[in-house]
């Protein structure tokens, strides 16, 4: 039901209100008041909550704003709203000093570093980490193949592959373990005036073996055989490793260095194969200088020495007990010969101790992945080291671990059986020597001992 007059009807009664027809406008009428209906208060538990208001700083509004209930002019006496509107904006004032941290001021609400500013970061989905994770990975992966490729090439390109063991004829058949001459030559080649006072090496133009190993890298076990200098074999016919000329054997017996002194490496595996009868399948030499150098690199070999010795042509000078060898004192470790009742055969013992302990000191991961101590290791042997045309830096790795094996017991250390003496030369044990040849080529687990 309206509550307003009655405004024109259909019966075309001209009255007030819209279309009246009276030629004169109509005077003032009183309009009914409408009353808005009373509002019951609401209870402040079921009010609904603001967001909780900063502390205003002194001498600052609040920073957002008066609540409506207190703004001047609006009428709410006790729950009854008037109708009547002060203009004010809830949630913020009409005019706000732009102090710091105010609503106008860059920290403020709404400034460029403030709440809701734009240095906010703008909403969005949450990182993808495990997308990340995966990214990281494959740039790592990547990096580390990159470096280990890179590394190897390095490497390759310093070995010096200058034994060419083709020229070696009549040789035995192939076995079934890998089996490498190491040898220790004492060239003194890069070597100043000052490094060969200090390594005691002197001054000897050339260059001849120091010390011979046969290395047996078997499934079955590694067997490191040494071969000392003074072991009396058979030169045998050969090809001039320079000339290509053919030499025919005479039969001629000789301490076994001088198969190195006559023709090199080349005739040196011609003789140890002829009198052995076990095929080498790579040879691999180091001098003085890269020796020294690479102990010098890892920082020292540890050793426990048993009993004391002292040798002034070596200069050696050693007390027992356990120490650190730097490169100098290791060379005269390995070399020492004239302060020992045996002699060769005790300086054999020796040179297997020190180069298995080496192997197994410098094969740790503290040396394999640290760069500043693997490139440095390896630049120090790989410029002295000279090995065959065939043999590949996993054919060196290989031969390095098997010598590690060794020293962890995984393996024999031993001398060639020695039977006797002749002329200051030292004689095989000839069937042993067969037995002990036999056992590598086929395969299986080293029983013989020698002296």
């Amino acid at each position: 039901m309206s509550e307003w007059p009655e405004g024109r009807n259909d019966s075309g009664d001209d009255r007030y209100g819209r279309g009246s027809a009276q030629a004169q406008p109509e005077g003032a009428r009183r309009m009914p008041h409408v009353q808005r209906r009373q509002q019951r208060p609401v209870p402040p538990q079921q009010r609904p909550q603001r967001p909780a208001q900063p502390p205003a700083r002194p001498g600052q509004p609040p920073a957002y704003g008066v609540p409506p209930q207190q703004a001047p002019g609006h009428d709410t006496y006790g729950g009854y709203d008037s109708g009547y509107n002060t203009g004010q904006v809830y949630g913020r004032p009409q005019s706000t000093p732009a102090g710091p941290g105010g609503p106008g001021s860059p920290t403020g609400p709404g400034g460029p570093q403030g709440p809701g500013g734009p240095g906010r970061r703008p909403a969005g989905p949450a990182p993808d980490w495990r997308k990340r994770i995966k990214v990281g990975s494959i740039v790592l992966v990547t990096a580390l193949l990159a470096t280990t490729i890179g590394t190897y090439f390095w490497a390759d390109s310093k070995v010096r592959r200058e034994v060419d063991l083709s020229k070696v004829i009549e040789r035995p058949k192939e076995g079934d373990c890998t089996t490498y001459l190491v040898v220790g030559s004492d060239s003194r080649e890069g070597l100043s005036d000052e490094d060969k006072k200090k390594l005691h090496t002197g001054s000897a133009e050339g260059k001849r073996t120091d010390s011979m190993m046969i290395l047996a890298a078997c499934s079955s076990g590694n067997t490191m055989i040494s071969l000392p200098r003074d072991s009396d074999v058979e030169i045998p016919s050969f090809v001039g490793s320079e000339s290509g000329k053919k030499y025919a054997g005479t039969g001629k017996h000789t301490k076994l260095n001088a198969a190195y002194a006559d023709d090199g490496p080349e005739l040196l595996v011609r003789t140890v194969e002829h009198n052995t009868g076990l095929r080498i399948d790579h040879y691999a030499e180091i001098g003085f200088a890269g020796f020294a150098n690479i102990v010098d690199a890892l920082g020292g070999v540890d050793m426990n020495i048993e009993k004391g010795f002292k040798d002034e042509k070596s200069g050696a000078d050693f007390k027992a007990g356990e120490q650190t060898l730097n490169g100098s004192q290791a060379l005269a470790f390995v070399r020492t010969r004239y302060a020992f009742a045996e002699s060769d055969l005790a300086r054999t013992k020796n040179q297997q101790k020190f180069l298995s302990t080496l192997a197994n000191q410098a094969a740790t991961p503290g040396t394999i992945l640290n760069p500043f101590k693997l490139y440095p290791v390896l630049g120090a042997g790989l410029d002295t080291l000279i090995v065959d045309k065939d043999m590949s830096l996993w054919d060196l790795a290989d031969m390095f671990f098997a010598m590690k094996g060794i020293s962890g017991g995984e393996g024999v250390s031993m001398n060639m059986p020695i039977a006797g003496e002749r002329g200051g030369n030292l004689l095989w044990d000839k069937a042993k020597v067969q037995q002990l040849v036999k056992q590598i080529q086929n395969d299986e687990k080293v029983t013989v001992t020698s002296n």
